[in-house]
């Protein structure tokens, strides 16, 4: 056996919505200089005015990350951190951790088991309700993130805070949640590309008796529900990315971004930042999995030691 055992009780609703959001934020901390690279790649090109003709120019995942090592310091990798970490403990907690819950509203009384389209809207309600409760966050994470990449005279914001406040002041409360709609595409896909495959892979894993319930089958529902998220949601993340890191006037709507996007990139422009997306996602989902399937074997020790 490798882990901790499965707990004898499930887990409350509680201990997973609290195991999600830590996961989500030890995730974080491991893969967020790839999300980082992700957000560079993905707005290269954006067109600006006025635009600089000292722009970098970043190219692949490696040379993206040196790039900023090199012209920004070791610390551009992780800008916009706090903001994420926030995102992770409110968004990651909701549309996790309460992923089995609301499942089970979903499936019908005496059934033997969860079909797939319960899954799927499961996936699709605790997206959704996420994005709206925590995306200020994500507005501020994007754009902290982009924003680090501008000359110095040209930066918009100095701090997390200060991010928060100056959208807010500039293009009102209304700023901090734009891109709700495209992040509310996004994340249905993303949340059942990411928990309904991890859930049908580790349940045929478990039912066709290849792998037992510990690490290792985490490991491979994980990498595989990273790569489905990925390959299902990238044209939707770099729309939500360049309309969210977007200055006031820039776009009227999320569509004439989308346009934009296609008129000056083509097809391939939906997928810029492809490789970084799949690093980060699927790294990020094999390290939260597995800290969300230990945390709650965790909380249920501790449970049964204090009883």
């Amino acid at each position: 056996m490798v882990g901790l055992k499965p707990p004898e009780v499930p887990p409350t609703a509680t201990v997973k919505f609290f195991s999600a959001g830590t996961a989500a934020c030890i995730a974080d901390l491991c893969t967020f200089p790839l999300d980082t690279a992700k957000v560079r790649l993905q707005i290269q090109g954006e067109v600006r005015v006025p635009r600089s003709t000292g722009t970098v120019e970043y190219r692949g995942v490696l040379g993206t990350l040196s790039t900023m090592v090199r012209t920004e310091g070791p610390r551009s990798l992780y800008s916009g951190l706090v903001a994420g970490l926030q995102r992770q403990m409110s968004f990651a907690s909701i549309r996790i951790g309460l992923y089995d819950s609301v499942k089970q509203l979903y499936t019908p009384k005496g059934a033997e088991s969860t079909g797939l389209a319960a899954r799927v809207l499961a996936g699709c309600t605790t997206g959704a309700v996420a994005v709206t409760c925590a995306q200020p966050t994500d507005v501020v994470k994007v754009r902290f993130q982009a924003n680090v990449a501008l000359p110095d005279g040209a930066r918009r914001y100095s701090g997390t805070v200060d991010a928060y406040r100056t959208i807010a002041r500039e293009e009102g409360v209304r700023g901090l949640w734009r891109g709700t709609l495209p992040n509310i595409a996004r994340n249905a896909i993303v949340n059942c590309g990411e928990l309904v495959t991890y859930d049908l892979i580790k349940d045929a894993l478990l039912r066709a008796q290849l792998m037992t319930d510990n690490l290792p089958c985490h490991f491979v529902a994980a990498f595989g529900a990273g790569f489905c998220a990925t390959v299902v949601a990238s044209p939707v993340d770099v729309v939500k990315t360049r309309y969210m890191n977007a200055g006031p006037g820039q776009y009227r709507n999320v569509l004439s971004c989308f346009l934009g996007l296609l008129m000056q990139d083509g097809l391939d422009g939906f997928y810029k930042g492809f490789v970084p997306s799949f690093l980060r996602l699927g790294s990020w989902n094999v390290v939260m999995f597995i800290s969300y399937e230990q945390l709650q074997r965790v909380a249920a020790l501790a449970r049964a030691a204090q009883s």
